[in-house]
């Protein structure tokens, strides 16, 4: 059973939600989402790849962000500025294809020739397929983070979740706005939960997260708990404006005043990277209200 919210360190409360689909293409906020063991539902699901199958992201496109998906009751939809609508089935059964995504080389389904064109063409390379991760195939985040516990993932960086805070944001803008640049936002991080009611980066100390049992799943065993393993090191992709695909220094060098990690070797991070402990089948929805317990070092 997960813990007594009221009972933890801190309380919170899910202020929003978002998915991402397609790796690396723009997210979809969402009121509720359905939690798995890979993360929330349709999370990284799918992922564009190379010729070699290498997976293509913001850092080497930053149009990719122009993507946006669309999940109905059947299909992925994808639009984007110049392009038809493109719809792709949800249960679609391609070609097995083996994909890489950072050092991890897994088998994928190809989404087909329609897929690739329309992906090659609006994003300007030669030889692009869209692949679906295969429900059939476990791929496991660091077990040198999860502390040894297999923690699955679909096509994400590395972890189910990402978290972070409203307040984490607000800091970051104060900072821009000395800097005299303008305000960012939460978009540019991706993550799939960020809480209000903590201070900013609470999340770097906290251990367990507990979401409280909606009422409409109670007494069904369904209430969901995260445990924040691994800080998320940042890449230039917050530079990138999700709206124009433009990209300016600034985000990065406020964030090189403030935000160097010393449990990363000095990287700089934003938000915490989660495995999901119990819940599958939970839903989460934004005004929950979620409970923390700090993590204390030996």
């Amino acid at each position: 059973m997960p813990q007594d919210v009221e009972a933890m360190d801190v309380q919170a409360t899910v202020s929003r939600l978002f998915i991402y689909p397609v790796k690396s293409c723009a997210g979809i906020q969402v009121q509720q989402a359905v939690l798995q063991g890979t993360g929330l539902e349709w999370d990284r699901a799918w992922m564009v790849v190379d010729a070699d199958g290498m997976f293509l992201s913001q850092r080497e496109c930053a149009r990719m962000v122009l993507v946006q998906p669309e999940i109905t009751a059947d299909a992925l939809v994808l639009r984007a500025p110049g392009m038809q609508e493109l719809g792709v089935g949800l249960q679609a059964q391609g070609d097995p294809r083996s994909v890489q995504v950072w050092d991890d080389t897994v088998q994928a389904l190809d989404m087909g020739d329609a897929a690739a064109l329309w992906f090659s063409d609006f994003l300007r390379y030669s030889g692009l397929r869209l692949v679906r991760f295969d429900p059939a195939v476990r791929r496991l985040s660091s077990p040198k983070w999860t502390q040894g516990v297999d923690a699955p993932n679909q096509f994400s960086d590395g972890f189910a979740v990402l978290v972070t805070t409203e307040t984490a944001v607000e800091e970051l803008n104060t900072r821009l706005q000395h800097a005299d640049q303008g305000p960012v936002g939460v978009e540019r991080f991706r993550p799939n939960v960020v809480l209000s009611g903590l201070d900013a980066h609470d999340e770097d100390h906290l251990d367990l997260l507990s979401f409280q049992e909606l009422p409409a799943q109670s007494g069904q065993g369904l209430g969901a708990e995260m445990r924040l393993v691994k800080p998320c090191a940042r890449c230039p992709i917050p530079n990138i404006d999700p709206h124009t695909a433009e990209s300016s220094p600034a985000v990065s060098d406020a964030l090189q005043t403030y935000r160097s990690d010393a449990r990363l070797n000095g990287a700089i991070t934003f938000g915490m990277n989660a495995m999901v402990v119990q819940g599958s089948g939970a839903v989460l929805r934004v005004g929950q209200a979620v409970g923390g317990s700090y993590a204390f070092a030996d």
